[in-house]
């Protein structure tokens, strides 16, 4: 499964970038080496049992900017063969298209809704009244990660300039309880994380970027992603594509084994802001695949199988009214406060899409994680609480 996820993404570069020869060349290479030490990723049964709360790990994957409307109902009818945001709408209607919205998520985001939606649950439905939103003002990406990561929103964090955070993040305030010291990691696509975490306060390794992995005696993998990254060409300036963030995370888990890794994915709101609908579709849908092939590497790996949890969400919405405002999200934007959060792991009841209305905030989701690990997360300042995951 990892050499067709890596097969399907490079070619997905070559398309998108018009690098011909050259970069089929590197592609080759790459997906070659990669095949001489892949990962098992055969799904074993899951082991359900409603009484199992013994989670040891957690798994926090965010998703950059991707709006609750495909989430909940896929491809937007208004977008996806729009002259403007897309190059081949006949292809992207074959690829995600449905008059059936329940058919047409599935098709865009099928880890989400054949296995989430029925053994974990999914925040943020609005249409059924089932509201999550931030609290920050701002409706951009480091003060979003920030609130997501602290509990509360700071007003002084304004920007998305490299400033170190003077919040202390759940992965800090867990990275200093008895047991995970050590433990806790992070991998990113955007290459401000280091700050948003504050690396140099906390202590915990941040990949973020183009900066290459670093440690001694690296292993394989690790020495090849280092090399890809250096050699491909790269997509934007600060952010690097999601395979690699995926994949030097997944070496990670399998070497060092964490309590608490966090995966912050981009590509989604690069596409969006550029008017790329039809790859910001294609990267959403590849998105999935890194979860879904990461949810079953963990329960192919007795080590975390039965004993970890995922929880996924995003740092901000993005526009709808008028059209051209799903490029877009900030304090003047609607909707970009609109966010979403997703949630699977052993006694987590399956209530899959919630549609109970209630209203949850993005400062909900640090306390939640450290619940999930037993852990009651505290601050200076008030921070919202954790999330109820219990029968509704």
């Amino acid at each position: 499964m990892i050499i067709a996820s890596a097969k399907k993404f490079f070619i997905r570069i070559v398309e998108m970038s018009g690098i011909h020869v050259t970069m089929i060349v590197l592609t080759f290479l790459f997906i070659s080496a990669f095949s001489f030490f892949d990962y098992d990723t055969e799904p074993k049964p899951l082991h359900h049992s409603e009484a199992n709360n013994n989670i040891e790990h957690v798994v926090l994957i965010t998703i950059d900017g991707l709006r609750w409307q495909e989430l909940f109902y896929g491809a937007d009818s208004l977008l996806i063969g729009h002259e403007d945001y897309v190059r081949n709408a006949e292809q992207l209607r074959e690829d995600f298209w449905h008059d059936n919205s329940v058919e047409r998520r599935k098709k865009l985001l099928p880890f989400f809704w054949n296995t989430i939606a029925v053994d974990g649950q999914i925040y943020g439905n609005r249409k059924l009244g089932n509201n999550m939103d931030l609290t920050n003002e701002y409706r951009f990406s480091y003060p979003g990660y920030s609130e997501l990561l602290v509990g509360y929103a700071d007003p002084n964090m304004d920007s998305n300039a490299k400033r170190w955070n003077p919040n202390v993040t759940v992965l800090e305030f867990i990275h200093n309880q008895p047991g995970f010291e050590g433990r806790v990691a992070a991998f990113a696509s955007w290459d401000v994380f280091p700050w948003i975490i504050n690396s140099e306060r906390s202590g915990i390794p941040v990949n973020a970027g183009f900066d290459p992995f670093e440690g001694e005696n690296l292993s394989d993998r690790q020495l090849l992603l280092n090399d890809m990254l250096r050699q491909i060409p790269r997509p934007w300036s600060s952010v690097r594509h999601n395979a690699f963030t995926f994949h030097y995370a997944m070496e990670y888990l399998k070497l060092n084994h964490p309590r608490l890794i966090y995966l912050a994915f981009d590509e989604t709101d690069e596409f969006a802001h550029s008017g790329n609908f039809q790859d910001y579709l294609y990267s959403a849908r590849q998105f999935d695949a890194f979860v879904e092939e990461f949810w079953l590497t963990l329960q192919n790996d007795e080590r975390f199988r039965d004993k970890t949890a995922l929880v996924i969400a995003t740092d901000h919405g993005r526009g709808t009214d008028p059209l051209d405002h799903w490029r877009h999200h900030g304090a003047n934007i609607d909707g970009a406060e609109e966010v979403w959060m997703a949630v699977i792991g052993p006694g987590i009841p399956a209530l899959g899409e919630v549609s109970e209305p209630m209203q949850l905030y993005q400062n909900q989701i640090a306390a939640t994680v450290a619940a999930l690990l037993g852990i009651t997360y505290e601050s200076d300042l008030p921070i919202g609480s954790k999330l109820d995951l219990g029968s509704h």
